[in-house]
């Protein structure tokens, strides 16, 4: 296999360096056994296809490997596949003024098309705490979400064209950055959150915005999750919020102590929110004067400088961060906004039954009801035995969020993890259209098997 790639490429896209084979076979899930056979790294559209036709030719399943910091295992090479990682094909190809359009190729780092559009005078909204090693290519094949989906959207908002290598080997060019196309269907979103079950996507091309004309960000401490709603809901109705962030004292006492922060308030509480609003903070501060008044909100800091608005973010976004090293067992789940305090406080019954002196924190992006779930690992237990509890309770857990008619995987993807579980959040005639799509597109199962569904 080694030697019939490097003649397909040239030698230096292929490697079976275990270092190699260990780093680009997995994503940020930590209980998956990794055994790749070989990883690539094309070019272009044209090496991605070469490698597809001769992976079809020879039955060798592929594996994508983008920036790899999914929660999934979907960039997770388990049985000896050739893994294909984008970290070469990151150029940016071209830019329209006109459009607000750029055309890149798949691995392109988040942060720096961020970093383009603001030399452009624009912005790319899609945020969240990996988008300085996530790649667009990821980004797209999971749909990703972050903390802005609150006024900007999902990805898929965001994609106005994508190219495409299916697993037949065939390359797709789809939409190509037009806003209106109104000629039949539009497999540019099958393509968006299929986890590489499909094709891989090669190059995108991704519209751009205007930055908000005016942004104030405020942390505030609040009682509980109802609370938390009340306070969503009121703001909404007055203002454009940009993002509604909520996380339990306990995640901020890890953050503190990971990052040597500061406590935000002279006393604890147990809920925080960072909201962000297009709107100058005077006027924010105006519509939560009340609800200090009503004692609903128990606490608020507002950011009046470029470090401050770094700093309250920081408690949010360097949770996930600061929990790493208690090697926390992740759920990343959703229901409706509205629904959130009843059903935290199912989950927290059954947690409270299922994980007798384990620690469990929350936090998530309430305005579109995701919620991140993690259990930290005790001293007193190895990670597999750790694991296999974890798994043990997740059935329960996920026919609670059947209950609540929600999502098993609100922005990782299904990958690895979840599969399993699919039936609790799609129906059966769902998952088996879903199976005779990939048939179509992948008639011989070599992009990314296992991945969603067997």
């Amino acid at each position: 296999m080694i030697s019939d790639f490097q003649n397909l490429l040239r030698k230096n896209q292929v490697s079976d360096d275990p270092s190699d084979l260990q780093i680009y076979a997995k994503d940020w899930t930590t209980y998956f056994e990794i055994k790749a056979s070989v990883i690539l790294f094309p070019e272009s559209t044209e090496d991605v296809q070469k490698i597809v036709l001769h992976a079809r030719e020879n039955k060798i399943s592929l594996v994508p490997s983008g920036g790899r910091t999914g929660l999934s295992g979907g960039a997770v090479a388990a049985n000896a596949e050739a893994v294909v990682s984008f970290e070469r094909m990151k150029k940016i190809i071209s830019f329209s003024e006109v459009d607000q359009l750029v055309h890149l190729q798949a691995g392109v780092i988040t942060k720096d098309l961020q970093d383009f559009a603001e030399d452009k005078s624009l912005y790319f909204p899609i945020e969240f705490a990996s988008t300085g090693s996530s790649q667009i290519g990821g980004n797209i094949a999971t749909n990703a979400g972050g903390i802005h989906v609150l006024k900007y959207g999902n990805m898929r908002n965001w994609v106005a064209g994508l190219k495409v290598v299916m697993g037949s080997g065939e390359a797709l060019d789809l939409n190509h950055g037009l806003i209106k196309n109104a000629t039949g269907f539009d497999l540019r979103h099958l393509f968006i959150g299929s986890e590489g079950s499909l094709g891989f996507i090669t190059e995108a091309w991704i519209r751009l915005t205007r930055s908000p004309a005016e942004r104030s960000l405020f942390l505030v401490g609040l009682q509980d999750w109802r609370s938390t709603i009340t306070l969503y809901s009121s703001l909404r109705k007055q203002t454009e919020l940009i993002a509604f962030e909520a996380f339990t004292s306990a995640c901020l006492i890890k953050v503190m102590a990971a990052q040597n922060l500061q406590q935000p308030f002279s006393e604890n509480y147990p809920l925080y929110v960072v909201l962000e609003a297009e709107e100058n903070s005077e006027v924010i501060s105006s519509l939560l004067e009340p609800h200090l008044d009503s004692q609903l909100i128990l606490d608020a800091t507002t950011a009046s400088t470029a470090e401050q608005f770094r700093q309250l973010w920081s408690y949010r976004e360097n949770i996930s961060e600061s929990l790493s090293p208690h090697k926390p067992y992740k759920n990343d789940v959703s229901v409706l906004s509205s629904q959130v305090p009843d059903f935290i406080d199912e989950v927290n019954r059954l947690l409270d039954q299922s994980y007798k002196g384990f620690e469990v924190l929350w936090f998530g992006h309430i305005g579109d009801g995701n919620l991140h779930i993690n259990i930290l690992k005790p001293d007193s237990l190895s990670m597999p035995e750790f694991v296999n509890k974890c798994k043990s309770v997740d059935l329960r857990l996920f026919e609670c969020v059947k209950k609540f008619n929600g999502s098993i995987s609100a922005e990782h993807g299904v990958g690895l993890t979840k599969k399993a579980f699919l039936n609790y959040s799609r129906s059966e005639e769902e998952i088996e259209i879903m199976k005779k799509m990939k048939r179509v597109f992948d008639p011989d199962g070599i992009m990314n098997p296992g991945k969603i569904f067997d």
